[in-house]
C-alpha cells in the first residue's frame, strides 16, 4: 500500500539528465528527491535521462529520502515511455511517480492502470508505488477534488505556480511573489486553499511549488511561511540553499512540539481511570479537551515525521 504520511517538508527537484546533480542529491538533507524528466530535461536528452534515472535509483544510497520521478504530462509523446522504462527498470527502488499538468481524474486513472500493468508484468507488489498529482492550470484546479480521489495511489496534491500563473494570464513574471497591483492580501490564497481542502478531505498531503529566486533564502522563507501557516506539508526546493529553510519552515518549533506532546500525554492521563475520567482539564493556564487533542496530533505528527525529540516532558501530578 502507498504511504500517505511520508515527510515531505523539502522536495528537491533534480534534472534527470544530470548525473552530477543526482549524485549530489544523495548527500543533501532533503526529505524527498524527485528526478525530473519534464521541464528540467530537454527533449533530446529525455531518452538517455530515463536510463540515467533507472541506474541511479538502482544504485541505492538514498537513505530514507522519498524517491520520486516526474514524468512528462499526458499531452506529450514521452509519457508512456517515461513510465514504462522507469517503472520496469527501477520500480522496486521507486516510491512515487509525479504526474505534471493534471487536468482531469481520468489522467490519474490512466497512469494508475499503466503502473499496475507494469507491476504485474515485473512481479512487483501491486499498488505500492504512489502518485503525486501536480495542479498547474485552471481546469486542474476545478477538478482537484476528483483528482485527489481518482486512485488510491494518490499521495499528494502539488501546486505548480509557474504554469498556473501563465494559464490564468496572471500579470507577473516572478513565480511565488504577488503580481503588480495586488497590494492587499495574497493572490494565491484561493488556489492554495482549494488544493489544501481537496488534500485534507481525502487524507492526502499538500505540497507548495517552487520559488525561483534561488539565492533569496529570506524570500523563500517568507513565501513558504504562507503555505506552511495554512497547513501545507512542504514545498519544492530548486537549490541546496533552500533545503534547510524548507525543513525549518515546515517543522514545528521546539516549544510547540513539546507542548503538543504534553497535551497528548496529559489528556490521555486525565481521561483515564487514574486521572479521574475527566474530559476537560487545565494544563497550566490552558484548558484542554478533545479538540485540543486533535490539534496537538497535527503538530505532534509533523514533529515526529521530522525526527524531532522532546526537550520538555510532562509528568502526571503526584497523589
Amino acid at each position: 500500500m502507498v504511504d500517505q504520511q511520508r515527510s515531505r517538508r523539502s522536495c528537491l527537484a533534480v534534472p534527470g539528465s544530470s548525473q552530477k546533480m543526482i549524485d549530489k542529491a544523495r548527500t543533501l538533507p532533503a526529505d524527498q528527491v524527485f528526478l525530473d524528466l519534464e521541464d528540467a530535461c530537454a527533449p533530446l536528452a529525455k531518452p538517455d535521462a530515463r536510463k540515467t534515472i533507472v541506474a541511479s535509483l538502482n544504485e541505492g544510497d538514498w537513505g530514507d529520502r522519498t524517491r520520486v520521478v516526474r514524468v512528462n504530462d499526458w499531452t506529450t509523446e514521452w509519457t508512456y515511455r517515461d513510465v514504462t522504462e522507469v517503472v520496469e527498470g527501477a520500480g522496486a527502488n521507486l516510491d512515487c511517480i509525479m504526474l505534471p499538468k493534471v487536468q482531469t481524474p481520468e489522467q490519474v486513472v490512466a497512469l494508475d492502470f499503466l503502473i499496475t500493468q507494469i507491476e504485474k508484468t515485473m512481479g512487483y507488489e501491486v499498488g505500492r508505488i504512489g502518485i503525486e498529482a501536480q495542479i498547474e492550470n485552471a481546469l486542474g484546479l476545478n477538478n482537484v477534488n476528483a483528482i485527489a480521489t481518482a486512485s488510491p495511489r494518490v499521495e499528494t496534491i502539488i501546486f505548480g505556480p509557474a504554469d498556473f500563473m501563465a494559464s490564468i494570464n496572471m500579470k507577473s513574471l516572478v513565480v511565488g511573489e504577488q503580481p503588480p497591483g495586488y497590494d492587499v492580501g495574497d493572490a494565491y490564497h484561493y488556489i492554495l486553499m482549494r488544493i489544501l481542502m481537496a488534500a485534507r478531505a481525502h487524507d492526502k498531503q499538500a505540497i507548495d511549488g517552487p520559488y525561483l529566486q534561488i539565492r533569496d533564502v529570506e524570500g523563500y522563507k517568507r513565501v513558504a511561511g504562507r503555505s506552511a501557516a495554512l497547513g501545507f506539508d512542504g514545498k519544492w526546493v530548486l537549490h541546496p540553499g533552500q533545503i534547510d529553510a524548507a525543513n525549518e519552515v515546515f517543522s514545528p518549533k521546539q516549544d510547540d512540539y513539546d507542548h503538543a506532546e504534553n497535551i497528548l500525554d496529559a489528556y490521555e492521563y486525565y481521561t483515564s481511570e487514574a486521572g479521574g475520567k475527566r474530559g476537560a482539564v487545565m494544563l497550566g493556564d490552558e484548558m484542554i479537551d478533545e479538540a485540543s487533542r486533535k490539534m496537538a496530533l497535527v503538530i505532534s505528527g509533523k514533529g515526529r515525521a521530522a525526527g524531532m525529540s522532546r526537550a520538555n516532558v510532562w509528568t502526571p501530578p503526584e497523589d
